[in-house]
């Protein structure tokens, strides 16, 4: 008899490397303790290497990602005005969805106030640096050196250096055709690294979870608990309700379908808690299983980094 059995999802494999890391964590810590050799060896070597390493893989993409994207996408638009709208849109809608987000923030912690009466003192005081300037802001989103922008990760100077580019491509005729074909095999390429590291992801959340929940004691897990809760409530609440009510109004698309498409990016941005690292996933997730256009994929989807 043949076997249907179908392959566990990327989504399911990372959930299993949670859980998983979770608990090889909590039972490293009841068995072993501050041990020297489990600790040395496996919490601080195996699992802090493998989690360090994984992370930095994918940060690895980002800034290839972003730049080759976002030439791909900017060059595509022939016309200006197009590249004009469709940054206007884009803008707004992050603009509206981070006031919501903030919004729904403040009210929760001012509803449940996580974290009040727990001691959380730190060793070392901090003290916050000065708010630019709306000017200077604005004069640091232009790079004085677009490869040393790229080698820091300055990511808003990055994509004005992107946009720009792709702009000259697009009215540079013939040549620009040729030099737009290249950055085209670059997308794909990259893209097809993104895919290799996935096959990695749930490894890579394993060793991560493991390395936490092994330095974790129950009673600090119970006083972030609350914490925990109202977070996750709250991102729930904006992820199901406020895009919800947003794709339904704007496009008349099934929520269902878009959160179900977008649940590998989901549980990737849950488990490694990186906006960074999951932005090869989002726009692989955006490309090949949702069906957005290529040139609106890279153009948007690296926009959400800043």
């Amino acid at each position: 008899m043949m076997n249907t059995k179908k392959p566990m999802s990327l989504t399911g494999r990372i959930i299993f490397g949670m859980i998983a890391g979770i608990l090889t964590g909590f039972a490293i810590r009841i068995l072993f303790g501050d041990e020297g050799f489990v600790n040395t060896y496996v919490v601080n070597g195996l699992f802090e290497v493998g989690g360090k390493i994984f992370i930095a893989s994918l940060q690895m993409l980002v800034v290839p990602l972003v730049f080759v994207s976002l030439v791909c996408g900017t060059s595509s638009l022939k016309d200006l005005s197009t590249l004009g709208r469709m940054g206007g849109k884009t803008l707004a809608f992050y603009i509206i969805t981070t006031c919501v987000a903030i919004t729904l923030a403040l009210t929760m912690g001012t509803l449940f106030q996580p974290g009040a009466g727990a001691d959380l003192t730190a060793a070392s005081s901090f003290q916050s640096a000065e708010a630019p300037s709306l000017g200077q802001v604005i004069i640091d989103m232009f790079p004085k050196n677009p490869i040393n922008a790229m080698a820091e990760g300055k990511t808003l100077q990055i994509i004005v250096f992107a946009i720009l580019f792709g702009i000259a491509i697009s009215a540079s005729g013939k040549p620009g055709e040729r030099i737009a074909a290249i950055f085209q095999d670059l997308n794909e390429v990259i893209m097809k690294l993104v895919a290799l590291l996935m096959n990695i992801a749930p490894y890579g959340v394993f060793f991560l979870m493991a390395k936490l929940f092994t330095g974790l004691g129950l009673g600090a897990i119970m006083n972030l608990a609350g914490y925990f809760l109202v977070l996750a409530g709250t991102l729930l609440l904006h992820g199901l309700v406020t895009y919800s009510v947003m794709l339904k109004t704007f496009t008349g698309l099934s929520p269902k379908l878009f959160l179900k498409k977008m649940e590998d990016a989901v549980m990737f941005a849950f488990s490694t808690a990186s906006s960074n690292a999951t932005i090869p996933v989002t726009m692989e997730t955006a490309k090949y299983r949702m069906g957005v256009d290529n040139k609106i994929a890279s153009f948007t989807v690296p926009l959400a980094l800043p």
